[in-house]
C-alpha cells in the first residue's frame, strides 16, 4: 500500500511540474530552431512599458501596455517629443493625440495584439522594459541584431527552468 502512495505522489508531482500556471511576458527569438525563452512573470501587475531611445530623434519613446485576460496585449499609449520620421503627427481612427509640455501622447481606444515582434537594434541606445517599478535593460539580456516575438504565455516549472527569468 505504501509503495502505491509513493508512486501516486511521484506521478502527481511529475504532472504538476509540466502544467502551465504562471502568466508571463515572453520573448522568443525568431528564425532559430530551438530558441531560449526569456520571460517576465506578471505577478498580478498587468501593465508594463517599453522605453527606448528613438535612433533618429535621439529622444525617449514610452509605449504603455496592459495584458488582458485573453492573453493579449492592449496598447494604451505612446509618448514622444518629436514628430516626423517614424512618429505620428496626427491621430487616426481609434486614437487621440494630445500635445502638452513638449510631449505628444497618442492614446489608443482599442488596439489589441495577440503578439508583436521586437527588433533589438545593435546600437548603444536605451531599450528598457518597466514593470512593477523595476527597469529591465533588455539589451543586457537579449541578443542585439535579433528579433523576438513578444507574447503572453502561461509557463510551467519546466518551461521556467529551460528559460531565462528577466527579473534575475
Amino acid at each position: 500500500m505504501k509503495k502505491w502512495v509513493v508512486i501516486i505522489l511521484a506521478l502527481f508531482f511529475i504532472v504538476l511540474f509540466f502544467i502551465p500556471f504562471e502568466r508571463s511576458i515572453t520573448f522568443t527569438k525568431t528564425r532559430i530552431e530551438n530558441p531560449v525563452k526569456f520571460f517576465l512573470p506578471l505577478k498580478n501587475e498587468e501593465t508594463f512599458q517599453l522605453i527606448f531611445t528613438h535612433s533618429i530623434h535621439l529622444t525617449d519613446v514610452v509605449e504603455s501596455y496592459r495584458v488582458l485576460p485573453a492573453d493579449e496585449f492592449q496598447l494604451l499609449s505612446m509618448e514622444y517629443s518629436d514628430v516626423a520620421i517614424g512618429m505620428p503627427g496626427y491621430a487616426e481612427e481609434g486614437q487621440t493625440l494630445q500635445y502638452e509640455d513638449g510631449i505628444y501622447t497618442l492614446r489608443y481606444t482599442d488596439a489589441k495584439l495577440k503578439e508583436f515582434t521586437l527588433h533589438i537594434g545593435d546600437v548603444e541606445y536605451k531599450l528598457n522594459l518597466e514593470h512593477k517599478g523595476k527597469s529591465i535593460p533588455l539589451k543586457e539580456h537579449l541578443i542585439r541584431g535579433s528579433s523576438y516575438v513578444v507574447a503572453v504565455e502561461k509557463l510551467s516549472f519546466y518551461d521556467k527552468m529551460k528559460g531565462v527569468d528577466l527579473n534575475d
